[in-house]
């Protein structure tokens, strides 16, 4: 579907649970779109399915200038609109239920940004946290309960360098190492699915069923 996003229209796929009502929604942004990223990259698949698979609505969309969505990459400007229109769209659709977000490399730098201070959001889930990149110091000030989750090999997020943020994170905030994954989460996919399913669960368990 296309859904009317300020300057653009952004497609999106949402997934609901079978046979019973959400306990929220969570919006999953993906990786870099110059890069090849889109809705469809497998972390950002598997980890709407272990959203699915916790109770919650999972919502997957391409960013502006990917896939069918209307207009260009704006370097993680417009990105953030995306993301606050499709925020609203889905507080719409589940006026009575939390939500929340899951960004993936690219995706967890814009999508974490935007999300902080949110009174909407219930939990954050960083995946492959780009440190190398891009300055993710402002996780420092969020409370929102978030997990973050990490290959000691991830090529773009240090391992020295992620255990110096992950020392001045709040205490709403975990980081989980996968020991052996590299920024793909290659081999360790199931860990991923697993990890966010039941961070989720626990953070919803209260939620409307």
């Amino acid at each position: 579907m296309l859904i009317p996003a300020r300057d653009v229209e952004l497609e999106a796929v949402l997934w609901e649970p079978e046979g019973q009502v959400p306990r929220g929604a969570v919006l999953l942004c993906h990786p870099h779109p110059l890069y090849g990223g889109t809705m469809n990259s497998r972390v950002v698949y598997r980890a709407a399915k272990g959203a699915v698979e916790a109770g919650l609505s999972a919502m997957r969309f391409n960013f502006r200038g990917v896939g069918a969505s209307t207009g260009s990459h704006d370097k993680g400007r417009g990105e953030q609109s995306d993301i606050q229109s499709l925020l609203e769209w889905l507080q719409e659709r589940y006026p009575q239920l939390p939500l929340a977000i899951i960004g993936y490399s690219f995706g967890a730098w814009v999508g974490l940004r935007a999300a902080r201070l949110d009174p909407r959001l219930k939990a954050l889930v960083g995946l492959g946290l780009p440190i190398d990149a891009y300055d993710f110091g402002f996780l420092q000030e969020n409370d929102i309960p978030s997990l973050f989750i990490i290959g000691t090999r991830d090529e773009f997020c240090p391992d020295q360098a992620m255990r110096l943020l992950a020392a001045r994170l709040p205490s709403t905030s975990s980081v989980r190492w996968i020991e052996g994954a590299d920024h793909s989460f290659s081999g360790h996919i199931d860990q991923v699915q697993t990890l966010v399913r039941n961070f989720l669960q626990a953070q919803f368990e209260g939620s409307p069923t």
